[in-house]
């Protein structure tokens, strides 16, 4: 008999993650769908490491939509076609490991392997789902909208919205950082005043630079299919090994 990693949910969530968004919208509702659902996955504690990261997901996508709307992007086709396939990628993990499938990536196991894993508090489950998705997922969904726009990572008005995205990730991080914590820990943020957001922010930075350089990377071998196995390889364990440093408990202490 199959195992239900979703419990309950199983069907709920396979549903959810196997239809393909078309636009931004489309990726705010199914995160806003996962995120009730993945809640019920746990019931004694709806508060899970996956739907903690699935919470930040979502908020910031919604903050993109709205800017979207707004017109805040010199590309939004560019802009638009990346969300889906960024979003894409983060719901066809959830769908492998819903099938117990061996094709999971190392980078998401990491995290999945902890649903029901009470002593995985919530920051550190956000930012090792950010890890997955920004170290792993992102290079290869920039490859993929390059590849779909006919287009290499050449133009500016891309790069300069890529780079407007990290504007939502600050705006958004510290009320998400916050929310996340217990009393104490409360204290202790408002002691150090704005300097955990100074050091947040210098990390989003880091980590999306370092994403579009892979990209980048990708595109020059986007031809060669064993290349972007071992490059793809490669960035799998790599992401996993520091999706493992950030859920140990020296990891936790750090966030």
């Amino acid at each position: 008999m199959k195992q239900l990693v979703w419990g309950t949910v199983q069907q709920e969530i396979t549903n959810i993650v196997a239809d393909s968004p078309s636009d931004v919208s489309d990726v705010v509702a199914q995160l806003g769908e996962l995120k009730v659902m993945l809640q019920k996955a746990t019931p004694e504690n709806e508060q899970n490491p996956i739907a903690d990261f699935n919470h930040l997901y979502w908020t910031i996508t919604s903050m993109i939509l709205e800017r979207l709307r707004q017109g805040d992007f010199q590309d939004p086709v560019f802009l638009t076609l990346l969300d889906v396939e960024f979003a894409k990628r983060y719901f066809n993990a959830l769908r492998l490991w819903g099938e117990s499938d061996p094709d999971t990536p190392e980078a998401w196991k990491v995290l999945f392997r902890r649903l029901n894993d009470r002593s995985v508090h919530a920051l550190p489950a956000a930012v090792a789902g950010v890890n997955a998705h920004v170290n792993f997922d992102l290079p290869f969904a920039l490859l993929s909208t390059w590849k779909a726009l006919g287009s290499g990572p050449s133009k500016e008005a891309q790069h300069q919205d890529y780079l407007l995205i990290n504007q939502v990730f600050f705006e958004a991080i510290p009320g998400l950082r916050r929310s996340y914590l217990k009393t104490w820990q409360l204290f202790i943020d408002r002691l150090n005043g704005r300097l955990d957001d100074w050091y947040e922010d210098r990390i989003v930075e880091f980590t999306r630079n370092l994403a579009w350089t892979e990209a980048e990377r990708l595109w020059s071998i986007r031809d060669d299919v064993e290349a972007l196995r071992r490059l793809g390889n490669s960035l799998d364990r790599h992401t996993a090994f520091i999706g493992c440093a950030l859920l140990s408990p020296i990891g936790a202490l750090l966030q």
